[in-house]
Parts: C-alpha cells; sequence; structure tokens
C-alpha cells in the first residue's frame, strides 16, 4: 500500500499545494507519485487527510485517481491523541508527520510506503521501496525498515529555506542517524543552514537527506505509538512541537527498536515550497515529458 500524507496546509506556500494542477490535464504532483508507485508495483492508496477538505480532494484528485487505483482515506485531527494528555493551549494544528502515519493504523494490514503529497520523487524512489517491501524476508512484523536517501545538493530551491533530514549513514548503507535542519538554502554555490543561535553552518552537497519516503512494515505502529506518548509527556505545554517521522525514527535507532536501509536515490527531486516553486515543477514536467519519461496525459496511456 502506498500512504500518502496529505493533510498539511502548506503555511510558507500560501495554500492547498497538493491540489495545484502541474500539467495542463490537471494534473498534480499527486498523479505522478500514483502513477510512479503504481507501475513499480503498489496497489492501493491510502490519503491521509484533513476531515474537512475530503470533498476538495476528491474533487481535484480522489474521483480521478480511483479510476485507475483503489483510494481510500485517514483523517489527521488534532484530538486524536490518548485521552490522558490535554491540548496545550493555543494548539491548532495536528502533530506532525509521524502522527499522520499513525492516523492509518485502522487501515493498514501489511507492509507500506509512506510519502508527502507535494513532493515529486521519481520512479526509481518508488521501484526500490517496493522490491525492499515486497521481499519475503521482511514479514509484517520486522523492525527493518527503509528510506529513500536524495543528494543534498538536488532537493533545494532558490526561492527560500527548505527543511531537511539530514541522515547519518554507515558503511553498510544503514541510517544512523537523522538531523532535523529547518532553514537550509543555496548562498554562492554552497548550502548552509542557520541555526537556531543565528550561527551558519556548511552543509556537503553530497550529504544524504531524507525527503520523507519511507518503507514500513506494519510493526511500526507500535513503535509510533510508544514514541507518540513519551513525545507528548516531554512536549505537553508546547503549542507548535510536531512529531516528525525523522524523530520518531531516529528514537527507534537511539534504542534499538528498528534498523533503517538506505535506498539512494539518484534522481532530481521537486516540490513545492514556496509559490513560486510552482513554475520551476511544471518546467521540469514538461521536459520529462519531452523527453519520453512521462506520457502526454499520464491516465489516458493505463
Amino acid at each position: 500500500m502506498l500512504v500518502v500524507m496529505a493533510a498539511g496546509m502548506g503555511s510558507r506556500y500560501g495554500g492547498l499545494k497538493q491540489i495545484d494542477p502541474i500539467t495542463d490535464n490537471g494534473e498534480v504532483i499527486l498523479d505522478f507519485s500514483v502513477y510512479d508507485a503504481h507501475r513499480a508495483g503498489f496497489g492501493d492508496v491510502l490519503l491521509i487527510i484533513k476531515r474537512e477538505l475530503e470533498a476538495d480532494f476528491e474533487e481535484a484528485v480522489g474521483a480521478r485517481l480511483r479510476k485507475q487505483v483503489p483510494i481510500r482515506y485517514a483523517y489527521q485531527e488534532l484530538r486524536d491523541i490518548p485521552p490522558e494528555f490535554p491540548i496545550p493551549e493555543g494548539r491548532v494544528k495536528p502533530w506532525g508527520t509521524a502522527h499522520a502515519v499513525l492516523s492509518a493504523k485502522n487501515v493498514v494490514d501489511g507492509n507500506f510506503a509512506a510519502i508527502n503529497a507535494d513532493d515529486f520523487y521519481g520512479f526509481g524512489a518508488f521501484k526500490q521501496l517496493y522490491g525492499f517491501l515486497s521481499d519475503i524476508d521482511n514479514p509484517t512484523d520486522s523492525t527493518h525498515y527503509s528510506m529513500a536517501g536524495y543528494e543534498l545538493g538536488k532537493t533545494l530551491t532558490e526561492n527560500g529555506t527548505v527543511a531537511r533530514g539530514i541522515c547519518s549513514v554507515n558503511e553498510s548503507g544503514y541510517l544512523e542517524n537523522v538531523e532535523e535542519l529547518t532553514k537550509i538554502k543555496p548562498v554562492n554555490g554552497k548550502i548552509v543552514n542557520q541555526n537556531d543561535d543565528s550561527t551558519i553552518k556548511e552543509l556537503d552537497k553530497n550529504a544524504t537527506a531524507s525527503m520523507n519516503a519511507w518503507g514500513f512494515t506494519q510493526r511500526v505502529f507500535k513503535e509510533l505509538e510508544s514514541g507518540f506518548n513519551d513525545f507528548l509527556r516531554e512536549n505537553e505545554t508546547d503549542p507548535k512541537k510536531e512529531y516528525y517521522l525523522s524523530y520518531a525514527v531516529g528514537r527507534m535507532l537511539a534504542d534499538k527498536k528498528a534498523t533503517v536501509k538506505v535506498l539512494p536515490c539518484d534522481e532530481k527531486w521537486y516540490g513545492f515550497t514556496y509559490k513560486e516553486d510552482l513554475e520551476t515543477v511544471k518546467d521540469a514536467v514538461r521536459t520529462m515529458i519531452s523527453n519520453s519519461i512521462y506520457p502526454e496525459n499520464l491516465w489516458d496511456n493505463k
């Protein structure tokens, strides 16, 4: 199953970017992700959204996609937390990407890939994730997971800063930890991050970056649930702190409750962080279509 995290509104982008068309046919980034995932071998698609946006998603994406693949919805909601924890005063958003995946726990019944709705990953990532998840040596109770890893220099925008999980990978290709950096940008041919104390840290353009493309077994829900309880205890009064997948997986690694195989992806990432990114993505897709990487109309060819 392909699980798509689509509940974010895109505050820096300024709207519901997941359903902004990127082709003249009205296709959105999610169309390309589902198309690539389907030809890689994935079947059902689960969209994790805000309940109040279901009609918008169904009109813009769901009605079209369900003609090609089975589509279901799960809902990420602010109040979907254990009853013993209060919602912090001033909290208006759900709890982040790991909380989003937890929203799917009653729907997913096997191994699955989890991705963002607004990132263009490329076919190679889905092919590798499917190969990993369909391996007979990786049953649903396994704590052996995977992550598509991109070269940092291929994941940036010229229109501002981005947040990326910068990964430490050992010689065997396994993830050791993830450092979440939130103000990364290219400057004069270099890649830098502005740290919380306003100092500048230079980053290696070839560093492995997580773009939230993960391969999980069903066992991950147990670990995410336990980790979420710990997260809420540690941040019970913070109205903005988010339970990121990179944070949750990092805790599992530190506690030796998981291993994560990094699947290297040579493709360039495209996505929306700012409104100005839209034309860049459109131009990139037009080029890929002209180079026959994708057909002129995705679903007319299925």
